[in-house]
């Protein structure tokens, strides 16, 4: 389950975005429209893991999953999007997912498992209303062991996420297959399920 707060954030997340796009070669400087989105859960239930569709201008749909944390990744720099306040949760650091070695574990997890996007409820006033994530994720099976620790990051379009035993291919600019065991989006208004990431054996 992820639980969500009715909350002001400041910086937005597409505000956000829009100024850390320009500077990736699969991004822009065009205006951000988001698409769809949707939760993973950590298990700890500590970090937000959201995984987000979007658009900028007219250019093609893009995938950016972020990772949101009361403290500063240690050695995730270079993963850094920006800090948000958050009228709830108070300063956010906000994550280029692919960095987050929780976002990297439940993703290898989804697919592996052929599981799901989590459940969301948005809590106002201690009450918790059940909301419908508007991208429903897929995980195909996998039938593969734990991801385990990440040797390397590597690339931009995709991403490549090492570990001494898979790979973990994460898709930027939406379109095209990827070899080995899949996660997919789908959501209103758009046709085929997309493929967001592939995980292999190495």
């Amino acid at each position: 389950m992820a639980l969500l707060h009715k909350a002001t954030i400041v910086p937005t997340k597409l505000e956000l975005l829009a100024g850390w796009l320009p500077g990736r070669s699969w991004g822009g400087d065009e205006p951000v429209e988001r698409v769809a989105a949707a939760r993973f859960d950590d298990p700890a239930g500590e970090v937000g893991i959201e995984t987000i569709i979007i658009r900028a201008g007219a250019g093609p749909l893009l995938h950016v999953p972020l990772t949101y944390r009361g403290a500063p990744l240690a050695g995730a720099e270079d993963f850094l999007i920006g800090t948000t306040e958050h009228s709830v949760l108070g300063t956010r650091w906000v994550y280029d997912a692919v960095g987050d070695p929780v976002y990297l574990a439940q993703l290898a997890e989804t697919i592996r498992s052929a599981g799901r996007e989590a459940a969301e409820e948005v809590e106002a006033d201690g009450v918790r209303v059940p909301r419908d994530p508007d991208l429903a994720l897929r995980g195909s099976g996998a039938g593969a062991a734990a991801f385990g620790d990440v040797t390397e990051v590597a690339g931009d379009d995709p991403v490549v996420i090492r570990s001494a035993t898979h790979e973990l291919t994460v898709a930027r600019r939406l379109g095209e297959g990827l070899p080995g065991a899949t996660l997919t989006g789908a959501w209103d208004g758009d046709g085929a399920p997309a493929v967001l990431a592939a995980l292999t054996t190495r």
